[in-house]
């Protein structure tokens, strides 16, 4: 048996993030042709994974998260071609522009990275144990300073909105406990990672 928070839908991550996507208004469609042109390094009309890690900064002088690089493209890839092209470059750039703006509203201290306590604030809503959010430090921190940067912090909430999401699925009570085998187990984990 598992069980996560049962307020996870209503999380303060989530109203922060809807609290954004109706602020910045969207850049004007020659700004984004002239991030898109310098991003398209092949000029082939879309942007690989590749193009989006080398354009893409986390702040720590290191490269963008692979993983999370992919979980991008494939949310916004339609036509399953290993990239986005310009019309969905829009919804990347809205999608990441978010996420910096729920980035910068937790990490109160300006430091450039989430440390436990603004992670926990950042995900008050899935009501984890303290033991759980040093879980998520350790499996989120590629860099080993007990903190997560950018690109990982949104690597984190992709991959527990997708387990919430799958628990969802066996919770048909909604009481924040489910029976599943180990292969439906194995499903939920696999349908993420």
């Amino acid at each position: 048996n598992t069980q996560p928070g049962r307020d996870s839908r209503e999380s303060s991550m989530a109203y922060q993030q809807q609290q954004y996507r109706q602020q910045p208004p969207v850049p004007d469609q020659a700004f984004l042709w002239n991030v898109f042109q310098r991003v398209d390094k092949d000029r082939s009309g879309t942007i690989s994974e590749n193009e989006l890690q080398q354009a893409l900064s986390n702040g720590t002088w290191t490269p963008f998260n692979p993983v999370t690089i992919r979980s991008i493209i494939a949310m916004f890839d339609r036509e399953s071609k290993g990239g986005v092209n310009f019309n969905e470059f829009a919804g990347v750039w809205k999608y990441i522009t978010d996420w910096q703006n729920v980035f910068r509203t937790y990490d109160r201290d300006g430091s450039g990275a989430i440390d436990r306590n603004e992670l926990k604030q950042a995900l008050t809503g899935y009501r984890l144990s303290d033991q759980f959010y040093d879980i998520l430090i350790k499996k989120f921190d590629r860099q080993g300073r007990t903190q997560v940067a950018f690109d990982d912090f949104i690597q984190c909430c992709i991959v527990l909105q997708r387990l919430t999401d799958s628990f969802r699925r066996y919770d048909t009570d909604q009481d924040g406990w489910i029976q599943v085998s180990y292969e439906q187990y194995l499903s939920m984990v696999f349908s993420v990672v």
